[in-house]
């Protein structure tokens, strides 16, 4: 029995991977780190403090401390904030629409601490999140491609891993819901090859949210 469907934000909800990819790309020049915007889809999901720490031991030979930290994601952050808005995904409301319809809790589990675009949940997605129901990167210790984030979406929804579905759009996210022992969606918005989404251990790989909307609906 479906209780509750379990949503990633970016590449899912909002088209803002587009944003992210720039936005890493970009401000790790300032610091003598280096990420192609295609590396950026491969560690979508993953937070930020381990995003940057991939580059540290890979330029510096060492983790980044914390303030390094704080300042590297403050300065990918500024970038992210002087780009246009990302749009809402097409497909996204008629996904979130569907899933209610089923009668499903709907949660969210994203690595972003990106409060500009939590902050528009509500504006763009009105009455489908609530904050109990809310996984972000304030919350997890290890994000994706870790179970933890979709382990903690289960617990936050009473339920257990057989109760729901995931739908996901990045190989790290796909690997943590599927670690998770969840069924999960693939929709691959983004630039890289379904071979890897599949790898990851996607159930089922479509091409967009609407599809998404239309598995539900069946």
């Amino acid at each position: 029995m479906l209780k509750a469907v379990l949503f990633d934000m970016d590449g899912v909800l909002f088209d803002s991977m587009p944003n992210h990819a720039y936005a890493w790309s970009h401000a790790m020049t300032q610091f003598g780190l280096e990420m192609t915007a295609y590396e950026a889809y491969l560690h979508e999901g993953r937070t930020g403090s381990g995003t940057i720490n991939i580059l540290a031991q890979r330029y510096w030979g060492r983790d980044a401390t914390e303030e390094e930290l704080e300042r590297i994601y403050a300065a990918k952050a500024e970038v992210f904030n002087t780009l246009p808005e990302p749009k809402p995904m097409p497909g996204a409301l008629e996904a979130l629409t569907a899933a209610k319809e089923l009668g499903c809790m709907i949660v969210l589990v994203t690595g972003s601490a990106q409060t500009s675009l939590l902050q528009r949940l509500e504006e763009h997605y009105p009455g489908f999140f609530r904050q109990e129901l809310m996984v972000t990167g304030f919350d997890v210790k290890r994000g994706k491609p870790d179970p933890e984030p979709y382990l903690m979406g289960l617990q936050k929804a009473g339920i257990k891993a057989e109760e729901a579905v995931v739908v996901e759009n990045a190989p790290l996210g796909v690997e943590s819901a599927h670690r998770a022992g969840i069924f999960t969606i693939a929709a691959n918005t983004g630039p890289l090859e379904d071979s890897l989404l599949k790898e990851a251990g996607a159930d089922i790989v479509v091409p967009g949210l609407m599809d998404v909307a239309r598995l539900f609906q069946k």
